[in-house]
């Protein structure tokens, strides 16, 4: 009956004697219902709703289990590597119609349809997963054990109906996500950083360190990626700002996109690299590769941890190092978070401007601060003058991103290093955002407006031809 992908040796296997369906009790005629005095209420129809949805779900679930066995016993899956998607949805519809008239489970159209799009998950895609992938409106995915699946939708997190058949299951899945990129989590690797084949950041970890089942995250790939225009128009930031943006990037200033996680760092540096020249050469350093960069000449790098013999790994300031060695005109690293950042800034300093990164940090100030603990953490032994010296010459911008209370993200600041002041690095700020209050349906009501200030690269900003207006620096009017 199957065709060419079924298993050569492979017999159906009979299991009508397996589940046999139910007796049929014949219904009996409606007797009075008499309540003792302090009896327990009947059920309401809403909690005998819930639970015989809870019932049919249980039910479902074990039959696709059963499905999937008899699948994976049937099905060659060699010869699926060249199946086109058409002719393996044919073949798993085959195997489970047969299926299901051996166990004598009867489904209704909507249920069969639907217990095939699972099946064919299963088979080729994450799963459970997979209707949470192609869903556009989710960012994050965050699976606490095999029971409970968070999505995170304009930047509020909420609790889906969706979820594993049981631990073995969900580490299955997982397994199937890790292995695909040659690694490996266990006992003992009970963690692992991965890509997903669209590009989506994978994190997991297993037990016994995850206490109550294996802990997923996966911080999804936009698949359109947003420009400045875009931006602007959701109200990350103004027009003034992105002009401003725009003049800085394009005059090769360095600059550090810095923010908490999940405030749009990644995305913020995305839409600033689009303002870089297409004749220049970039080259890109990420623990997990995100960038999108739409110029001709880019050069990705993505850095790889040890194996099971600890032997092997790949640092971000390996890849730095090599970079400096592969003639760049600018260097872009995801993200600075260790000793890579003193390769990062001498690189700043010696011919390499425009160079970009991101941190973590909660304001301009606080961000100057994680720089300088990452010197220290780096073991370079160098006066606190010295290290912000260092500082101060390399970086010439710092674009504070965060996710407000709401769940909106916006550009908060943009403050511009000017020089040391003693021992001190001196600052100013030239765009802020504005908090104004609350709105009653919970929506942080603010605006954006320049500071005032006078940018310390408008010279270089007119040499270059980027002649800003004044007005662009005027602070908005109070209403």
């Amino acid at each position: 009956m199957f065709s060419r992908y079924k298993k050569p040796s492979a017999a159906t296997p009979v299991a009508a004697e397996q589940a046999k369906p139910a007796a049929v009790i014949p219904s009996q005629a409606a007797a009075p219902v008499v309540r003792r005095p302090g009896a327990a209420a009947p059920p309401s129809a809403q909690a005998i709703a819930a639970d015989k949805e809870k019932k049919r779900k249980e039910r479902m679930g074990e039959l696709k289990v059963e499905l999937h066995k008899r699948l994976l016993d049937n099905l060659n899956l060699s010869a699926l590597e060249h199946a086109s998607e058409s002719e393996l949805r044919q073949e798993i519809v085959a195997i489970s119609t047969e299926a299901l008239e051996d166990i004598g489970m009867v489904l209704n159209k909507d249920e069969r349809s639907t217990l095939f799009q699972e099946l064919y998950h299963e088979v080729m895609g994450l799963g459970p997963l997979e209707t949470l992938l192609q869903d556009d409106s989710v960012n994050d995915i965050l699976v606490n054990g095999p029971q409970q699946i968070f999505v995170e939708r304009s930047g509020k997190l909420t609790l889906t109906d969706i979820t594993f058949k049981d631990e073995r299951h969900l580490l299955r899945i997982i397994d199937k996500i890790v292995s695909a990129v040659g690694r490996r989590v266990d006992e003992s690797n009970p963690y692992c950083d991965a890509r997903l084949a669209d590009g989506s950041r994978f994190n997991c970890m297993v037990p016994p360190i995850a206490v109550d089942g294996s802990l997923v995250s996966i911080r999804k790939f936009k698949k359109d990626k947003l420009g400045v225009d875009d931006l602007v128009r959701f109200g990350a930031f103004t027009e003034e700002m992105a002009a401003y943006l725009q003049a800085a990037v394009a005059t090769r200033l360095n600059v550090i996109v810095s923010g908490g996680t999940g405030s749009g760092k990644t995305t913020t540096l995305n839409a600033l690299s689009s303002f870089i020249d297409n004749a220049e050469r970039i080259l890109t350093i990420e623990d997990t590769a995100e960038l999108q960069l739409q110029q001709v000449h880019v050069g990705r790098m993505e850095s790889r941890p040890s194996n099971v013999e600890g032997k092997g790994a790949v640092t971000q300031r390996d890849c730095l190092r090599n970079a400096l060695r592969m003639r760049p005109d600018r260097i872009i690293v995801g993200e600075t978070r260790g000793e890579e950042v003193i390769d990062m800034l001498q690189a700043m300093n010696t011919g390499h401007d425009g160079s970009m990164t991101t941190i973590h940090a909660n304001s301009a100030r606080d961000g100057i601060s994680r720089l300088e603990n990452m010197i220290a953490m780096a073991g370079i032994e160098m006066p606190i003058k010295a290290v912000r010296s260092q500082i101060a010459s390399a970086v010439n911008l710092i674009v504070q991103a965060s996710r407000l209370q709401d769940g909106s993200r916006r550009m908060t600041s943009i403050t511009e290093i000017t020089g040391m002041e003693g021992d001190v690095i001196s600052m100013q700020e030239i765009f802020r955002y504005e908090r104004l209050g609350l709105a009653p349906d919970g929506k942080i009501v603010g605006r954006f407006t320049a500071t005032g200030v006078r940018s310390a690269y408008a010279d270089r900003f007119r040499a270059w031809g980027y002649d800003l207006p004044a007005s662009i620096y005027e602070p908005v009017a109070a209403e």
